[in-house]
């Protein structure tokens, strides 16, 4: 069975901790099959200021250092996690042009500058009004991001529920915005691109049901996997569960790949 993780970061994100060469023991001692390295270009920083200081060479150098270890082991593919692209496109598009470049997640983290740009994390989730205030934003900036060629596969698309029920203790559900991720799936698969399942290091997998099946009556079929792990002990994390999900709903692929292409892999 093919098993990748393609959203793991490691020391080059200002929230990791850990060497790529880490990461990638992880990855084999979890049995993954291949490992994708997405670190964080956040154009907005934690308190919603433009943030161009992203440089690849951080990035290059774990790379560098990490696949000679493990050739014929792992194959580890250069990606990226870009957030909030639409708020310096040109920007967006010179950092996502970069040769050896194999994978871009399109994240959205924060609200948009128009908002104050705070990261989600931060919200105080204390009602279902905050909740739906936040996700209304959310999804505007999704609409924004989804209609961008900077991205392959947008990520964690329910990513704000984990802090508003996992983290908060809210109910808030997605039902209400069907219209509009229906609108984002479309504007995702008219330009041949996917969606990722993000199993929060394992803790979201069965969050993803009823997205899925949205998204496959969409037509949709192009999907990644990914752990979003920090730290070695996450990585992998939900994965084998992620493609069990995938296949009880129908889906019989997986997405890998190479140079900003994708290869479907059979699950």
């Amino acid at each position: 069975m093919f098993l990748p993780d393609y959203h793991t970061h490691s020391l080059c994100s200002p929230d990791g901790c850990a060497p790529l060469v880490e990461m990638a023991q992880a990855a084999l001692e979890a049995g993954m099959s291949e490992l994708c390295l997405t670190d964080h270009c956040d154009i907005l920083d934690l308190q919603g200021k433009l943030d161009l200081s992203f440089r690849w060479s951080p990035v290059e150098e774990q790379l560098a250092l990490a696949r000679p270890r493990f050739e014929g082991r792992l194959p580890i593919r250069m990606g990226l996690e870009l957030g909030s692209a639409w708020e310096a496109p040109d920007f967006s598009a010179q950092l996502t042009a970069h040769p050896e470049l194999d994978f871009v997640l399109g994240s959205v983290h924060n609200l948009s500058s128009a908002d104050r740009g705070q990261d989600f994390y931060f919200v105080n989730y204390r009602s279902d009004e905050d909740c739906y205030y936040v996700l209304d934003r959310y999804f505007d900036c999704m609409e924004v991001l989804a209609g961008m060629d900077c991205y392959d596969v947008l990520a964690h698309i329910i990513y704000p529920l984990r802090y508003m029920n996992g983290r908060d203790g809210q109910h808030a559900a997605l039902d209400r915005y069907e219209p509009q991720l229906r609108r984002i799936f479309h504007l995702v698969l008219d330009t041949g691109r996917g969606i990722e399942v993000n199993t929060c290091r394992g803790e979201t997998v069965e969050d993803w049901r009823w997205l899925l099946g949205l998204y496959g009556d969409c037509g949709g079929t192009l999907i990644t996997l990914g752990s979003d792990a920090h730290e070695p002990k996450d990585v992998g994390k939900g994965i084998p569960q992620a493609a069990q999900l995938l296949r009880e709903l129908g889906f019989d692929h997986v997405a890998r790949y190479e140079s900003r292409k994708a290869v479907l892999m059979p699950l």
